[in-house]
This record gives structure tokens, C-alpha cells and sequence, in this order.
């Protein structure tokens, strides 16, 4: 496995927006002739809401929660000079706490072998895994969704959504979904673990007026239309799997659920089509807070993802390279070098960070991914990955 540009060194270009939430009210002005204020006057309601209301129990008048506004408080001073907070000292002790004794290695042979009592400290590769761990356990100040695009088949976007699940989802501990979004019909639901049910994207949308008080909807209704990936500690929602049902997912259905689920979720993995032009391929382009471009080291696929960033560009997608990053997976044992290196080098032009993630038998078998048998190669250099996405992020 090899990283061949670090995303840390990139500069962050998200912006946190300011204001105060839109249910404040400015005070009436003081009553100066001593007469006490009459209460405010209470609009009456109208009647034809009030008839919507009572015909149609779907609809909700409940209002949505006003977004958070995050409150610094100023910071400390003694005559005038800033010191540090009780937070600050805090966080510089967090700080030079480091991670710990070595548990790797020699070093961590020493330590167990001694009882403790010789204790080295982490040799330069445990340091690098114990930072890509934190990385991917940050915090973020809201929800985020890694959009996972190419539009050729076989560029490993559904094995690759699914390993990205399971080490975000082993890593953060939960709150992670890996939706398939494609049009018609995808393998997401095929791949990932089965569930008790076989609902999918399409039964939710035919049951989101049940999540339509969010006071009252909770994440435990929402189980009976995503699948548990058990251990992995994420959830999958499958796309349409009926024989029978005809149509296709259009942008304002990728634009209810997209919004559902970021009320349960921290992190949402879309898994996308091949059809680059279909209404909510495009709506997910649009929403993605990070693109993974993934290819295997094949040259069509390379080239189909290549081209799919020329088209996106010409379109208009501002600051392209730095919300997007590439993913290439090896398809065989072997594979070509000089192939290898000359899709890392174009997409290093091209994107924030290359990952390169080997063969994997249990990921190119076509079957339910046992994530328990993962190699260890795989799974480090999918925490590699995954700590680039959360730094992008």
C-alpha cells in the first residue's frame, strides 16, 4: 500500500456560515408612558390549512428545528492580556499525552516481555495508524456525504462504498449509511450483509410521510428499511431490487432521502450509477461534500474516470481537485506497473490525494463481502484512504 500525496498538507476550504437562527425576535421598544404593553396579536389561521390539515393527516405543521449556532465565548484576560482558558489547558494536555506505549513490533515485544517496566515508545508506522484512526474519529460540525463516482462498471464503486463502511464504521463506532443510488437497480444491497427485511430506497420513499415530524420519528423507524452490517457498525440501503417495478429514482427522490438520512446520520457513503447524465447521479454530484473517484489499474477505467472529471469541469463544478480524491484498486495480484504509475500520476494532477488499496480476493468475489476476512493489507490501506476523506472533509 502506498499513499502518493497526503490530502493533510491541502488547505481547507469549508467556511462555517454565521447568523443568528431565524426564530429570534428583536424586543418591542420600552414602554415609556408607565401603560403596560398589550400582548402581541395572534394571527388567525387560515382556513384552507386548516382544511389541509384535517384532509390530508400526512401533512405536518410542525416546525423544523432551527440549525445550531455554534457561541465562542471570549477568551480570558488578566489586566487586559489574554490567558489561557480552562479549555486551553485541557487540550494542550490532550495534546502531549501522545498515544501511548508501543504495542507493534520489537517494541511492543519488549514492553509485554519486561511486564511493562521497559516501555518504548511507538516506532513511526504505529504513530502514522494511531493518526489515521484519529483522523477518521473527528468530529465534524455536521453531516457529511463522500459521493463514490465513475461511470464505468466494474471501477470497484460498490466494493469500494462497502470498505469505506466498514472502516468508518468500525473506527467511529456507527453512524454511518452506504446508500445505493443508482437509478435503477444496483448490487449494494447484494454485496453488503442480508437483512430480515428486503425493503429498499424505494419502500422508504413510499413511506417518508411517516418521518415527517421530526420530533417524533426516530432512527429505530428507519431499521425497517436499512440493512445492519453487524460488526462493520454501519447501515446499508439497498436500491429498488423488484422485478416488477418500472421507473427510475429522479432528483427530488434523491433530495427527501438525502435529507432523511442526514437527520440520523454523521456520515452518509453514496454509492452512484454509470449513468452520469441521470437525474440523481447529477443531484448527488451536486450534494456531495466530497467526490471519491474510484478505478481499478485497468486503462479504460482510468480513462472513464479521467473523462467523467473533464465533464464535470466543463460544467461548472467549482474547486474540483480539492473536494475530490482518487481511490485505485488493484484488479488482479498482478498488475502493471508502469500502468499503475501513470494513472497515479495523472490523478495526482487531477485530485487532492491518490490511495492505492490492493487485490482482495473477498472484495472481487462477487458475493456478500465477509468483512472479518478482509486482509490486513486491505484494511490498512483503507484506514489510509478514509483518514484522506475525513481530512477533506
Amino acid at each position: 500500500m502506498t499513499q502518493e500525496n497526503n490530502p493533510y498538507d491541502e488547505p481547507d476550504s469549508r467556511t462555517r456560515p454565521a447568523g443568528a437562527p431565524s426564530h429570534w425576535v428583536t424586543p418591542p421598544p420600552p414602554n415609556t408612558a408607565g401603560r403596560p404593553t398589550p400582548p402581541p396579536t395572534q394571527p388567525h389561521p387560515d382556513p384552507s390549512q386548516e382544511a389541509t390539515r384535517i384532509t390530508n393527516p400526512q401533512v405536518t405543521t410542525t416546525p423544523a428545528p432551527p440549525p445550531p449556532v455554534a457561541v465562542t465565548p471570549p477568551p480570558p484576560s488578566v489586566h487586559g492580556q489574554e490567558v489561557p482558558s480552562a479549555t486551553d489547558f485541557l487540550d494542550r494536555r490532550a495534546e502531549s499525552a501522545g498515544f501511548g506505549p508501543a504495542t507493534w513490533g520489537w517494541r511492543g515485544a519488549i514492553r509485554r516481555m519486561s511486564g511493562g517496566l521497559i516501555s518504548p515508545k511507538m516506532g513511526q508506522d504505529e504513530v502514522a495508524y494511531e493518526q489515521d484512526r484519529a483522523m477518521i474519529q473527528r468530529d465534524f460540525d455536521g453531516p457529511r456525504t463522500i459521493v463514490f463516482i465513475n461511470p464505468k462498471g466494474g471501477a470497484a464503486k460498490t466494493t469500494g462504498v462497502l470498505a469505506a463502511g466498514y472502516t468508518f464504521g468500525t473506527v467511529r463506532g456507527g453512524g454511518i449509511v452506504a446508500w445505493d443510488n443508482n437509478e435503477t437497480r444496483g448490487t449494494l444491497g447484494i454485496r453488503g450483509m442480508r437483512s430480515t427485511h428486503r425493503n429498499t430506497t424505494r419502500e422508504l420513499l413510499d413511506n417518508l410521510a411517516a418521518f415527517n415530524n421530526v420530533y417524533q420519528s426516530r432512527i429505530g423507524d428507519l431499521g425497517a428499511f436499512v440493512r445492519s452490517q453487524g460488526d462493520a457498525h454501519f447501515d446499508v440501503l439497498a436500491s429498488d431490487e423488484r422485478p416488477d417495478v418500472t421507473g427510475q429514482i429522479h432528483a427530488d427522490d434523491f433530495g427527501q432521502v438525502h435529507q432523511l438520512l442526514e437527520r440520523f446520520y454523521k456520515v452518509i457513503l453514496v454509492d452512484t450509477g454509470n449513468n452520469m447524465r441521470a437525474e440523481n447521479w447529477l443531484a448527488a454530484a451536486d450534494t456531495a461534500d466530497l467526490l471519491v473517484v474510484t478505478s481499478t489499474v485497468r486503462e479504460d477505467t482510468g480513462y472513464s474516470g479521467l473523462w467523467m472529471l473533464d465533464a464535470l469541469q466543463e460544467s461548472g463544478y467549482a474547486d474540483l481537485k480539492l473536494k475530490t480524491i482518487t481511490v485505485l484498486s488493484d484488479p488482479s495480484p498482478k498488475v502493471d506497473t508502469n500502468l499503475a504509475r501513470d494513472l497515479t500520476e495523472v490523478y495526482t494532477q487531477r485530485t487532492r490525494g491518490v490511495y492505492r488499496v490492493p487485490f482482495d480476493p473477498v472484495l472481487v468475489a462477487g458475493s456478500t463481502v465477509q468483512y472479518s476476512q478482509l486482509s490486513e493489507e486491505t484494511k490498512m490501506s483503507w484506514l489510509k484512504a478514509c483518514a484522506g476523506m475525513a481530512h477533506a472533509l
